[in-house]
């Protein structure tokens, strides 16, 4: 947060089980377009009992597209390729994120998969491998990595799609080191740490009515999503996959996955329009405004913070007001909401306000930035 808050992001949401950690970020400009965020996790260790192995998601909505971000952690050990699908596939179908808009993983429109999976480079041995790295021919190596192999005969990671392995592979190295593994086990290298990714499939055109007792609920739901796909297209190009070998804290090595992601918005309006009323110092109480600009389900655990320009997450406020407790007036188009002058930084300093939905668990609007003077000393 420390690093990417002066770079314009902050943290969204973050799920940890363990050591397995996911975290997301954003540009300030796309928050209020982040909706519907929700975290699970599954644990497949020790008979599903234990968390070290499993999978962590973060799933949202952004500008009216469904994502999902699935972190793993699988099995270990080269006789487990089996294991590690078998892992991935119960993942998939106990992980459930409501009855509404895309219950599970792979109901959303775009889906990154991506952790320590763990899938070893089979059949060859240790010299072949370390000099097919050291000469830089990668390729002759592809053939034989598990991921790369089970993906020819089992149809859900056929949907699945990656870059090119041109990086060497990132595990076991020597902590501290750009050497691979020395210790007695000498463990074989292998791109056990990889990102994919899946674009949902566009659904096949309705068939042709066979009897009347055909569902034709599920017809209707079809033909929508096939306007939705044409009127709000959605495309994902992959600019870099690379390891960064600098990092030694860790047996792993770190991967980057970088893509470019075009769409057409489904809407361009926050939920929310919040700004502050007048000038704000710690010596007066001070009024909030905020108005709704489309239907959404607020409540009374709704709050409005008040952050330092450059905040590193929701939770980063500097104090905040519940909507409805502090309600001064309200009509059809605006609300006054009250914030005591106790509750105001006394350095001041440049601020802005975000309207925090309970319901929807995110920011739906967020303020212009403001100056917040500082206490007089009088």
């Amino acid at each position: 947060m420390s690093s990417l808050a002066p770079r314009g992001y902050l943290k969204v949401s973050s799920i940890r089980m363990q050591g397995l950690l996911l975290l997301f970020f954003s540009k300030l400009a796309h928050v209020p377009f982040i909706r519907d965020i929700h975290d699970t996790y599954t644990r497949t260790g020790i008979f599903g009992y234990w968390g070290n192995k499993g999978g962590v998601s973060i799933r949202l909505s952004f500008y009216g597209h469904m994502l999902c971000f699935l972190n793993c952690h699988l099995a270990a050990h080269m006789q487990y390729a089996s294991q590690r699908v078998d892992e991935f596939e119960y993942i998939l179908d106990t992980q459930t994120f409501g009855p509404k808009k895309a219950p599970h993983v792979l109901d959303h429109k775009l889906v990154f998969w991506f952790g320590d999976l763990n899938f070893r480079i089979q059949d060859h041995g240790m010299h072949f491998l370390r000099n097919c790295i050291t000469s830089h021919k990668l390729n002759l190596l592809w053939s034989k990595d598990q991921l790369t192999m089970m993906k020819k005969k089992e149809a859900v990671l056929q949907e699945f799609d990656e870059g090119p392995l041109d990086f060497q592979p990132t595990y076991k190295f020597d902590r501290f080191s750009d050497r691979y593994d020395s210790s007695g086990k000498m463990r074989k290298p292998a791109w056990t740490d990889r990102i994919l990714w899946r674009v949902k499939p566009k659904e096949s055109p309705p068939e042709e009515e066979k009897d009347e007792d055909r569902d034709s609920g599920l017809d209707e739901k079809n033909t929508k999503q096939q306007e939705e796909e044409e009127e709000f297209p959605l495309k994902l190009k992959q600019d870099s996959y690379t390891s960064n070998m600098e990092y030694g804290v860790s047996d792993h090595k770190p991967v980057i996955g970088i893509f470019t992601l075009e769409l057409r918005k489904m809407y361009e309006t926050p939920l929310v329009r919040v700004c502050a009323e007048g000038e704000w110092s710690a010596d007066f109480d001070a009024m909030v405004i905020y108005s709704p600009l489309q239907p959404f389900p607020s409540s009374a655990w709704d709050w409005i913070g008040l952050y330092k320009v450059g905040f590193r997450s929701v939770s980063d406020y500097i104090t905040y007001t519940w909507v409805k407790d502090d309600e001064v007036s309200f009509n059809d188009e605006l609300t006054q909401v009250y914030v005591s002058k106790d509750e105001i930084p006394v350095l001041g300093g440049e601020c802005v306000l975000c309207y925090y939905c309970s319901t929807l668990q995110c920011i739906v609007g967020i303020s212009s930035p403001f100056k917040v003077s500082a206490d007089s000393p009088f």
